[in-house]
């Protein structure tokens, strides 16, 4: 029984209806996940020119690093650098190679690194580079190529970055935050773009703070922070998590965000608008 005429057209899918000729399915930067890969195969593309992963030698050092089980002594830590960089840098698609706990000597340093380098697109290092007694890298690379300064933020002051042996360096301060806080604001944007990614700066809202927060004048300081999305507020409000200290690692755990706040300001009343930086 035929209750009713068939409609011209339906059930009849037409050419260029989901991709139409000569336009772009995918544009360069675009990140390759399980949708994009089949489009791709859908347009008959069996392959795809990509960037192929950065390779990255991770270092830290200090002789006051232990690696974990061993028992600690006196005067010693358990080496945490290492470990939150190469896990942040292998989620952006890097391969990672690591050296641990290097001591503070410039030649065991030098011994260590140089046969690596080789096989770097870039070497990242986490301490030695302050104003200590003993700053391994600060020692060992200047005058290599590697230019050092303080930077105007908190935490994360001590920096450096430049070419040794022709591979690019990053050096980053020895303190667990300030490593977690440089990556973001300084290194995770440039292996990114390094990559060919285009979309590479985290999401930035405005905020309502929840606390009264405090900032050293002249820099500009990153705060770990919880925030809430509110349809009455402006995107949301925030409140910091942990206190400043650039030891304070597991505020950073509870955090989802990074609460900035500019070298001009010194002090950030309740209810006033923040920038933050979603985690």
């Amino acid at each position: 029984t035929i209750s009713a005429p068939a409609r011209e057209g339906a059930h009849i899918r037409r050419t260029g209806e989901d991709v139409v000729a000569d336009s772009v399915a995918l544009h360069a930067g675009t990140v390759l996940g399980h949708s994009q890969l089949g489009l791709a195969a859908a347009v008959g593309l069996a392959e795809v020119r990509v960037h192929r992963p950065l390779r990255v030698l991770v270092a830290s050092t200090g002789t006051e690093l232990v690696d974990a089980p061993a028992p600690l002594r006196h005067g010693q830590i358990y080496e945490s650098n290492s470990v939150m960089l190469a896990a942040a840098i292998r989620a952006l698609g890097c391969e990672v190679d690591v050296v641990r706990s290097v001591v503070d000597d410039v030649e065991e340093f030098r011994k260590v690194i140089e046969p690596k380098l080789a096989d770097a697109d870039l070497l990242v290092t986490s301490g030695g580079v302050s104003a200590g007694a003993y700053e391994v890298v600060k020692d060992a690379l200047t005058g290599q190529g590697v230019e050092f300064a303080k930077i105007a933020m908190q935490p994360g002051g001590p920096q450096g970055c430049g070419r040794w042996q022709g591979v690019p360096v990053v050096t980053l301060p020895g303190n667990p935050v300030s490593v977690l806080v440089s990556f973001e604001a300084f290194l995770r944007p440039a292996l990114l773009t390094a990559m060919g990614h285009t979309d590479v700066s985290r999401r930035r809202v405005r905020a309502r703070l929840t606390e009264e927060m405090s900032s050293p004048a002249g820099r500009r300081q990153y705060r770990r922070g919880v925030f809430t999305p509110s349809e009455r507020e402006v995107t949301g409000i925030v409140g910091p998590r942990g206190g400043p200290g650039s030891h304070l690692l597991a505020a950073f755990t509870q955090a989802n965000c990074l609460i900035v706040l500019p070298e001009d300001v010194t002090s950030a009343a309740v209810g006033q608008e923040v920038d933050v930086l979603l985690l």
